[in-house]
């Protein structure tokens, strides 16, 4: 159960939203379900989804427990783990692996792997996503942390949603950089057409902030440190493509249709089987002790491969 009394601050806020802010491990499409299955009530009455709040209403409610899961069954598909205990797991990504299960990916995703490895997970965290507090693109690999408990999932939850998780991923990019260093502040939102694409140009857009950093330069391609300050969906692909400095390998936002790939470094981007974008390092705060903990995810085979290629061309030239 919970009672929230609004503040002057909250004051012409929608419920979804306010309950998404004042109640970690709901997000604003579940706050909004709960609003509209009419089990949150504004003084005593039930309101719609895009009720605007007024200073002094009592929000009062319940959040139900968690859906068993019925057609997401375990399965035994290898994870490479890169930390566990009572509470966590910490996995490393591979590049192909679709986190949760969603319409064309019923089975053969990352929580398919984790309900066999952690059979309690099925009373966490909703039907389709137990445990998982945050995501990773099909094509991107990397540090990803699961929860185990419902008291590790909220905490979690509240977490990122307040963005002291600090997640620091590598990203292959074309074209060079003058400076070392530099900042993409940028919003984003859907496309105003391609409604699987993110866009600079939405009519909605949200803030998104994504720094970056020059680890190494090859000519004519680059290897960055991307930091996101935000977590928007496809934000460092968007706004590195909204620069001119498209990941490669990235087909969704033009890592694969640079013209005149005629240097062989250009021929190596090129052949990116797929984007070239890796979760580095995560730090979080544990979510019992509140020990800070940080992990970071050894590069995959393919992406250490082409860096090593590329490294050998830029030798010889």
């Amino acid at each position: 159960m919970f009672t929230f009394t609004v503040a002057r601050a909250d004051a012409g806020v929608r419920i979804d939203a306010f309950l998404s802010a004042h109640i970690p491990a709901v997000s604003r499409s579940r706050a909004a379900a709960l609003v509209a299955e009419g089990r949150v009530t504004v003084g005593g009455a039930v309101k719609k989804p895009g009720y605007r709040l007024r200073q002094g209403d009592v929000v009062a409610g319940r959040v139900p427990d968690p859906e068993p899961l019925a057609d997401h069954l375990p399965e035994p598909i290898a994870l490479d783990i890169l930390y566990e205990d009572a509470d966590i797991v910490v996995v490393n990504k591979p590049a192909g692996l679709v986190v949760h299960p969603a319409p064309g990916h019923g089975s053969g995703t990352l929580v398919n792997a984790l309900l066999h490895h952690c059979p309690d997970l099925g009373g966490i965290g909703g039907q389709l996503r137990p445990g998982i507090v945050h995501r990773l693109d099909k094509e991107t690999s990397g540090a990803l942390v699961a929860a185990k408990t419902a008291e590790a999932q909220e905490r979690l939850a509240a977490q990122f949603k307040n963005r002291s998780v600090q997640k620091t991923y590598l990203a292959l990019v074309w074209g060079d950089f003058n400076g070392a260093e530099g900042r993409i502040d940028l919003p984003l939102g859907r496309h105003p057409t391609l409604r699987k694409k993110m866009s600079t140009r939405s009519r909605r857009p949200r803030t998104a902030e994504t720094c970056w950093r020059v680890k190494q330069r090859f000519g004519g391609a680059t290897l960055l440190e991307v930091a996101i300050h935000t977590g928007r969906t496809h934000q460092i692909r968007v706004h590195l493509a909204a620069i001119g400095r498209p990941v490669a390998g990235d087909a969704v936002y033009g890592g694969k249709k640079k013209k005149g790939a005629g240097k062989p470094i250009q021929r190596l981007l090129a052949g990116a089987r797929r984007q070239m974008l890796h979760a580095w390092q995560l730090h979080i705060a544990h979510p019992a002790t509140g020990q800070k903990m940080a992990f970071e995810a050894p590069l995959p085979e393919d992406f250490a491969r082409l860096l090593e290629r590329l490294r050998e061309e830029k030798k010889s030239d």
